[in-house]
């Protein structure tokens, strides 16, 4: 559920009136309070998909407050204070409190006051894993990839759920990669030196018939400084950008080009993990066939699923003059650790000088599809600006690599 645009923000609303009367669920004047509250007072079995909705048809809404198992439940007025709506779904299987003061033009006040209890689902589901990590410092192009646990029909919905909110507005879009997967990333490369938290409000979103939500996750994460690299196969080079002022040039090697197997892939790459040491087998080969190799490699920085690292190799006699690897981009050893110790999960990388195209589904290659494309893959056809976060905010868990 998405909040209304221009909408006044209100979640409780303290009220000290005099001349005020009371009515209560059930009462005979709730007709003349003009109050519509919907899911309806007293249903034991109140749908959740729509959330709370509140509506008066005469004077306007001074005051709505309501609970869901002591817990308040947030929402917001429209511009005419006429209609208030909670900003979620309501959580399946639990009592809501409501409270609605309305008010006249004489100044007169008129409160509302109920309960009811919402369905209880059949099978339930929830966010399975989030990438980044809580509290994880990122790149700047770094996705948001989320995996449910049960397939997702009503993709709407869910991704209506969907909340980012950043220290600075970002445009970005949700793309499903499959019925229980959803990436996210932005417009642009994300604005380095800020902040970012995501959350699913999936706490009574159904997903399919007669599955739904039943809790909300939230992963905070930062995105650091803006590194991006730069590697030209033709001119075996390549230089890392960092914050606008290049840090590093190093001389490498790529792919051989033999085969299709053994050509670097052109495209936006991003540092999707690392290790030290990698062990590297040749695929589809066994000890014996020509072309079999199984070696450790050191410093190894994984930029896509199918086998391509940057990583450290004592091959400087090719390194700035041939390619010569099996796919992977080598540099100097002290080279590559050093970029091994800088790079963050989700720092892009930007291959060019081969014939090989880097797919848009192999690894994080996400960047590879043109926006107008990634917006296809949303079920809302549209892209949306995060919201604000609040400020003063905490620090980064882990410290950002020098």
């Amino acid at each position: 559920m998405r909040r209304a645009a221009g909408c006044i923000p209100i979640v409780l609303l303290p009220l000290t009136v005099t001349g005020c009367s009371s009515v209560t669920a059930g009462d005979d004047r709730l007709g003349a309070a003009g109050v519509r509250i919907s899911p309806p007072l007293n249903s034991t079995e109140a749908g959740t998909r729509q959330g709370l909705v509140v509506r008066t048809g005469s004077g306007r809404l001074a005051g709505v407050t309501a609970y869901a198992g002591g817990t308040p439940v947030p929402g917001r007025l429209d511009g005419t204070r006429t209609t208030w709506r909670s900003d979620w779904a309501l959580a399946p299987d639990r009592e809501y409190i409501v409270n609605v003061t309305t008010s006249a033009a004489d100044g007169t006040t008129v409160t509302t006051s109920g309960r009811f209890r919402t369905l209880t689902p059949t099978r339930t589901f929830q966010v399975r894993s989030v990438t980044p990590d809580p509290g994880e410092t990122v790149g700047v192009g770094m996705p948001i990839i989320v995996d449910f646990t049960a397939p997702v029909e009503d993709r709407a919905a869910v991704e209506q759920a969907l909340e980012v909110r950043s220290t600075r507005p970002v445009e970005g879009a949700w793309h499903w990669v499959s019925d229980a997967e959803v990436v996210y990333r932005p417009r642009r490369d994300w604005p380095p030196h800020q902040q970012v938290s995501f959350t699913a409000h999936l706490s009574g979103v159904r997903a399919s018939k007669g599955t739904y939500g039943t809790a909300d996750h939230t992963v905070p994460f930062a995105i650091g400084r803006g590194q991006v690299s730069y590697v030209d196969a033709g001119a075996h080079r390549m230089r890392v950008v960092r914050d606008g002022e290049v840090v590093q040039r190093m001389a490498i090697s790529a792919g051989m080009a033999t085969t299709e197997e053994y050509t670097t892939t052109s495209g936006v790459h991003l540092t999707m993990d690392k290790a030290d040491p990698v062990r590297m087998v040749s695929p589809g080969r066994k000890k014996g066939d020509p072309g079999f190799y199984d070696v450790m490699i050191d410093h190894a920085v994984r930029i896509s699923n199918s086998g391509e690292y940057i990583h450290a190799k004592n091959n400087v006699w090719a390194q700035g003059r041939q390619n010569v690897s099996h796919g992977c981009v080598n540099a100097r050893p002290d080279q590559a650790a050093w970029f091994f110790d800088s790079s963050l999960r989700g720092d892009p990388v930007v291959i060019s000088g081969t014939d090989r195209a880097l797919a848009w589904n192999n690894g994080w290659g996400y960047w590879q599809r043109p926006w107008e494309e990634w917006l296809k893959g949303s079920a809302l056809h549209a892209a949306t600006l995060t919201r604000p976060l609040p400020t003063p905010l905490p620090a980064p868990a882990a410290p950002e690599p020098s």
